[in-house]
């Protein structure tokens, strides 16, 4: 199965190998257009991170509940996951 990052890359080959239109490249891939319109914004999370390592390093015997609610109470808004 390919990951729709490299379908992406496979309407941009068909475009600048054989000049498709970006519809007819989209199709050809079998994604839709909007597919390859979107642009993936993912939060800079590395200070979060690094905090969730310094806590569990910590307390070892924490679990990821525990360290959620430690985080909640310093202010982090982010969820569990």
């Amino acid at each position: 199965m390919v990951k729709p990052q490299g379908r992406r890359r496979l309407v941009r080959f068909f475009e600048h190998m054989f000049g498709l239109s970006r519809q007819r490249a989209c199709r050809l891939a079998g994604i839709s257009r909007s597919v390859m319109a979107y642009q993936p914004t993912r939060p800079n999370d590395v200070d979060l991170r690094a905090r969730i390592l310094e806590l569990a390093r910590e307390r070892p015997r924490y679990g990821y509940r525990r360290i959620h609610v430690l985080l909640r109470r310093e202010g982090w808004g982010d969820n569990r996951k």
